[in-house]
Protein backbone atom coordinates (compact mmCIF):
# COMPACT_ATOMS: atom_id res chain seq x y z
CA UNK A 1 0.00 0.00 0.00
CA UNK A 2 1.53 3.30 -1.09
CA UNK A 3 1.76 6.12 1.39
CA UNK A 4 0.06 9.30 0.29
CA UNK A 5 1.95 12.57 0.16
CA UNK A 6 1.73 14.56 3.33
CA UNK A 7 -0.50 17.64 3.41
CA UNK A 8 1.91 19.40 5.77
CA UNK A 9 4.18 20.98 3.10
CA UNK A 10 1.20 22.44 1.22
CA UNK A 11 -0.22 23.93 4.41
CA UNK A 12 3.10 25.51 5.40
CA UNK A 13 3.57 26.88 1.88
CA UNK A 14 0.09 28.42 2.14
CA UNK A 15 1.15 30.11 5.39
CA UNK A 16 4.25 31.49 3.69
CA UNK A 17 2.34 32.75 0.67
CA UNK A 18 -0.26 34.28 2.96
CA UNK A 19 2.44 36.31 4.66
CA UNK A 20 2.27 34.59 8.04
CA UNK A 21 6.01 33.92 8.23
CA UNK A 22 6.26 33.53 12.02
CA UNK A 23 3.64 30.76 11.95
CA UNK A 24 5.34 29.08 8.99
CA UNK A 25 8.73 29.15 10.71
CA UNK A 26 7.17 27.76 13.89
CA UNK A 27 5.69 24.90 11.85
CA UNK A 28 9.04 24.27 10.16
CA UNK A 29 10.70 23.99 13.58
CA UNK A 30 8.28 21.20 14.56
CA UNK A 31 8.26 19.47 11.18
CA UNK A 32 7.01 15.88 11.34
CA UNK A 33 9.91 14.41 9.33
CA UNK A 34 12.86 15.06 7.05
CA UNK A 35 10.74 13.86 4.15
CA UNK A 36 8.13 16.54 4.82
CA UNK A 37 10.77 19.27 5.06
CA UNK A 38 12.30 18.14 1.77
CA UNK A 39 8.85 18.18 0.16
CA UNK A 40 8.39 21.76 1.40
CA UNK A 41 11.81 22.75 0.09
CA UNK A 42 11.00 21.16 -3.28
CA UNK A 43 7.62 22.92 -3.37
CA UNK A 44 9.26 26.29 -2.74
CA UNK A 45 11.84 25.57 -5.46
CA UNK A 46 9.14 24.43 -7.90
CA UNK A 47 7.13 27.61 -7.23
CA UNK A 48 10.30 29.58 -8.07
CA UNK A 49 10.14 31.64 -4.88
CA UNK A 50 13.41 30.49 -3.35
CA UNK A 51 15.13 33.49 -1.79
CA UNK A 52 11.96 35.55 -1.58
CA UNK A 53 11.65 34.76 2.14
CA UNK A 54 15.23 34.32 3.43
CA UNK A 55 14.11 33.55 7.00
CA UNK A 56 12.02 30.63 5.75
CA UNK A 57 14.90 29.31 3.63
CA UNK A 58 17.24 29.47 6.64
CA UNK A 59 14.69 27.74 8.90
CA UNK A 60 14.27 24.91 6.39
CA UNK A 61 18.03 24.46 5.95
CA UNK A 62 18.74 24.52 9.69
CA UNK A 63 15.95 22.12 10.57
CA UNK A 64 16.88 19.71 7.78
CA UNK A 65 20.35 19.56 9.32
CA UNK A 66 18.93 19.05 12.81
CA UNK A 67 16.50 16.31 11.79
CA UNK A 68 19.08 14.57 9.60
CA UNK A 69 21.75 14.46 12.30
CA UNK A 70 22.23 11.16 14.11
CA UNK A 71 20.68 11.01 17.51
CA UNK A 72 22.50 10.08 20.68
CA UNK A 73 20.55 7.39 22.49
CA UNK A 74 20.72 6.40 26.11
CA UNK A 75 19.33 3.34 27.74
CA UNK A 76 16.56 4.14 30.20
Amino acid sequence: MARNKSEWPAKVLALVRGGNLPAAIAQIKVAPSVKDLKQLQNSITAAKVTGRWPDVDVAITENLALLSAPRLHRSP
